[in-house]
């Protein structure tokens, strides 16, 4: 049997060399919404499996449909900063994960853990999986590290105040920035674009860029997308395919009275 090159991740790769990537985020679940959104020009797509009822085993049909096309990559979110979540989702052959609710440079570790094959992680091994390509992948166990990227959300002031910790966890491969969950912590639940929530998203950003490590962020307006990647972010999400969908929805009922 001919043996296969290890999966490439076009979107660590872009990462690395500092090409800013935009993102849509989808938690529609099935896997025709995030095929879609792989055609509608976005350099990659998320799956949301914390915030959306898009279920683990859901995740593999929705990678094999973006896997399609070429130039979109696919960053999943886990529902949890969990070992057992993570291990499945990458045995799906998820390249790219955006792991939630990381508060501290122990858990961003820990994260990095569960995403490495011992001896230096805790991933567990099976070999007849999507990541793999069903066992055809020549030293996938020694190399699946190159390709796999790991990304850590903070989303708390006490996140921020250990951002730099965090940054600097040893595996850790940007930093996404949660706008909403922040907002809540200080005091302004919803109001994302309160000054002062804006000013520590902006020092966040400055900070991660002073240590070089590329920053994320969602965000659903036009003028805060373009503050911030004015400001650095390198893979920055504008749009939910549900609050399109609704948009769209209701802007068509307006126009019959």
């Amino acid at each position: 049997m001919k043996l296969m090159e290890l999966p490439k991740n076009n979107f660590k790769k872009n990462l690395i060399n500092g090409v800013h990537q935009l993102g849509i985020w989808n938690s529609i679940s099935g896997n025709s919404v995030p095929e879609l959104l792989a055609t509608c020009g976005f350099d990659w797509v998320l799956i949301d499996t914390e915030h959306a009822p898009v279920e683990t085993v859901e995740i593999q049909s929705s990678l094999q449909s973006i896997a399609a096309y070429e130039n979109v990559s696919a960053v999943v979110r886990p529902a949890a900063n969990d070992p057992i979540l993570i291990k499945r989702i990458l045995d799906m052959g998820a390249l790219t994960l955006l792991l939630p609710y990381i508060q501290s440079a122990q858990e961003a570790a820990d994260a990095v853990s569960s995403v490495t094959y011992g001896p230096n992680g805790l991933r567990g091994m099976a070999g007849m999986t999507r990541a793999t390509r069903y066992g055809s992948v020549e030293n996938y166990f020694k190399r699946a590290s190159e390709e796999i990227c790991l990304l850590v959300q903070v989303e708390t002031m006490e996140a921020i105040e250990q951002i730099e910790a965090i940054a600097l966890t040893r595996g850790v491969d940007g930093v996404f920035i949660g706008p909403a969950d922040l907002s809540a912590s200080m005091g302004y639940p919803g109001e994302i674009n309160h000054p002062k929530v804006v000013k520590v998203i902006m020092d966040a950003i400055s900070k991660l860029k002073s240590l070089k490590m590329p920053s994320g962020i969602l965000t659903l307006d036009f003028d805060s997308a373009n503050r911030y990647i004015s400001a650095g972010t390198t893979f920055t999400a504008v749009g939910v395919d549900m609050v399109l969908l609704a948009e769209s929805t209701r802007n068509l009922r307006k126009q019959f009275t």
